[in-house]
């Protein structure tokens, strides 16, 4: 019965949409059959802060990553501007790409990673998808900011497979000095498993866009394989690697990436095992949809952000246990921990969340609240 009530319910939808972004194939989080859709309608998360939030910015349009140099933020938004937000004075800074960023569902400026010798450089890398006739493709480039303008300076890395949706994009520098980026299996799963593909992968190069002599594969960018969407990453103070991923009808995952492992999309995903594949650390499981985006790490416990899920997530790497650390203020797309402060945004504006007044907006909470 609830197999056909969900069939009646998906064509109603389907049929009512009313905005170009609901009729565009969506993002993984939207990916779920009817009744699950309704369960989290319907239960309204209680608040999970107080008055120690702040609101650092508001009014921001479809913010995606967050970076922090000295006492300056730095947020990315999907249509194509970088916000500095310093000293509570917000400036929005154009960008000049050499291609015009695709409009598609989740596509435009995303991932976006510091110069750890900004202070004199001036430059940033960006990840950033387009079209190119009737096919789409994501990039990876430097960006120099000059008279508060962000003008693309050199391709890194081009053609990694954007499809329809899910283009990964998250971009971090490790602890090892290299660049990492996520990419997105592009609506089309089998990629994943290919070795030739750059999608459905976690990539790693040289700042310069050269491969690294250490990466798995011989003459590859690919450091892991066998993702659907991951769009988080981030180190433990041992150097070990995380990331966040998208499952496919729930079962989200976290987990701990090494290099060359296959991470097992789409043969498997959640609690699932096989041979030669790795399993999560943490996963949503049948019945839940985290919809992980950014995280970060502190002290034993990441912190994740939750688009489906409306929240920032805390897993505590020691005792294996999660809860909910911030709700209700609609969906979280990045997560950013510095001197003791956890920044995160809300992503209300991009056609899919319960859009507030003033949305989006980018928060700032101590954290010793959640001890």
């Amino acid at each position: 019965m609830k197999k056909y009530l969900g069939i009646t319910m998906f064509l109603i939808l389907l049929i009512a949409g009313c905005s170009t972004n609901e009729q565009q194939p969506p993002e993984k989080e939207e990916q779920q059959n009817v009744s699950n859709e309704q369960e989290i309608g319907e239960q309204e998360a209680p608040s999970v802060y107080n008055e120690n939030l702040e609101v650092i910015a508001e009014n921001l349009e479809i913010p995606w990553a967050i970076e922090t140099f000295e006492d300056t933020v730095f947020l990315t938004e999907r249509p194509g501007n970088i916000v500095k937000i310093q000293n509570g004075k917000v400036e929005r800074h154009r960008v000049e790409l050499e291609k015009e960023l695709s409009t598609a569902s989740e596509a435009g400026l995303l991932g976006f990673a510091l110069d750890p010798n900004f202070i004199e450089s001036n430059l940033a890398y960006a990840y950033y998808t387009y079209a190119e006739g009737t096919e789409q493709f994501s990039r990876i480039v430097t960006l120099r900011l000059e008279n508060n303008v962000w003008k693309e300076e050199r391709l890194l890395l081009d053609h990694i497979p954007s499809g329809t949706y899910h283009h990964g994009g998250r971009l971090k520098i490790g602890p090892d000095g290299y660049l990492y980026a996520t990419t997105g299996d592009a609506s089309d799963p089998d990629i994943a498993q290919d070795p030739n593909s750059l999608g459905g992968k976690i990539l790693k190069m040289d700042v310069d866009g050269s491969i690294p002599g250490d990466n798995p594969f011989p003459n590859s960018y690919v450091y892991s394989y066998g993702h659907r969407n991951p769009q988080g990453l981030a180190w433990s103070a041992e150097g070990a690697l995380y990331a966040s991923e998208h499952g496919n009808r729930a079962n989200d995952e976290v987990n701990l990436i090494e290099s060359g492992k296959n991470y097992g999309w789409p043969l498997i995903e959640g609690e699932e095992e096989l041979e030669g594949m790795v399993s999560p650390l943490f996963t949503s499981g049948d019945e839940a949809t985290w919809a992980p985006s950014g995280m970060s790490y502190t002290e034993g416990k990441l912190y994740v952000a939750a688009l489906r899920g409306r929240a920032v997530l805390e897993f505590d790497l020691e005792t294996g246990e999660q809860r909910e650390i911030i709700s209700g203020l609609g969906r979280i797309r990045d997560v950013y921990i510095e001197d003791d402060f956890l920044y995160f945004i809300s992503n209300n504006t991009d056609g899919r969340g319960d859009q507030q007044e003033n949305d989006d907006r980018l928060y700032k909470i101590p954290l010793s609240k959640f001890n």
